[in-house]
């Protein structure tokens, strides 16, 4: 009976182990393109289908509220940056942080193509900053440079110190990281994926500075180390979010919506354009060959 069931077995095999032999390649090669992942999988929103209300117009803080489908749900488009020439978005001068009196909070979702940005061949790349030529902001950003091998945080100023936090921080290639910057009033402080990630004291207030610049995303103005590699949901504040807020907003996800709407100043989800849905009408300006794509979510995790 034993020979006669291991026969039977032997012969199913040689008849159907074939077939079973190409699913699991197809299953393995589905897996691999990220089929299964449940970024792909889920429900996407277009533009705008989530926005801040703010009835008495832009600026005010009077009965605001989000407005449209608010459930963190993920973005048809992301921005794609290629890595060179002066590609960036920037925004109108009144989304800048002048003045700082409550601090200021940066949060970026980004995916490197390489361990370090790319621009004309140099081993840089800002995906958010803000520059004031002549002013008292000379260079305020999150990004990379061949002197600092990781995702850093910058703030230099006129009179004062350039600080530096987050040196050697992790960026790992093809996958989606949240990072944010926030400003108390007194220490500078960098979030990698919802986690301290640094700290620094500034040698002088930047609630004395007055920026009156606009914020490029993906870029910048001294250099245009261009970002190489995709940026999603933007959110600017003029307060500092706290620890437990940065984490909130993590695991929001990439279509995660602000907090505190009181402090917002502008919420670029570039999902599809470069709109500004705080309610303040920041609206920015797409500079170069950058461009939305879709094709995403395989490298994405949800938090």
């Amino acid at each position: 009976m034993k020979t006669l069931a291991l026969q039977s077995a032997m012969e199913y095999l040689m008849t159907y182990g074939w077939a079973i032999l190409i699913i699991a390649v197809v299953l393995g090669a589905l897996f691999g393109l990220g089929f299964f992942n449940s970024a792909n999988l889920a429900p996407k929103v277009a533009a705008g289908a989530c926005q801040v209300y703010r009835p008495q117009g832009p600026g005010t803080t009077s009965f605001i509220n989000l407005e449209g489908t608010c459930n963190n749900e993920l973005p048809q488009y992301v921005a794609k940056f290629n890595g060179y020439g002066a590609n960036y978005i920037l925004t109108p001068t009144s989304s800048g942080l002048s003045g700082y009196p409550n601090g200021f909070t940066w949060s970026i979702w980004v995916l490197s193509n390489n361990n370090w940005a790319n621009s004309g061949g140099s081993n840089s790349g800002n995906p958010m900053t803000q520059y004031m030529a002549g002013g008292e902001i000379q260079d305020l950003m999150f990004g990379f440079d061949s002197g600092h091998p990781g995702m850093r945080a910058e703030a230099a100023y006129s009179g004062c110190t350039a600080h530096d936090i987050g040196d050697g921080i992790t960026n790992t290639a093809g996958r989606w990281m949240f990072y944010v910057m926030t400003y108390n009033g007194v220490v500078l402080s960098l979030y990698t994926n919802g986690a301290d990630s640094g700290s620094s004291n500034q040698p002088c207030s930047l609630a004395t500075a007055m920026a009156t610049s606009g914020i490029y995303i993906g870029g910048g103005q001294t250099c245009f180390c261009t970002w190489n590699g995709m940026i999603a949901n933007v959110q600017v504040y003029n307060t500092s979010l706290s620890s437990n807020e940065v984490m909130a907003l993590y695991q929001g996800g990439i279509g995660g919506t602000p907090l505190s709407l009181d402090y917002l100043v502008g919420w670029w989800p570039l999902n599809g354009n470069a709109n500004d849905y705080s309610g303040n009408l920041n609206n920015g300006a797409i500079n170069g060959a950058m461009s939305f794509t879709s094709s995403w979510t395989s490298s994405y995790t949800a938090p």
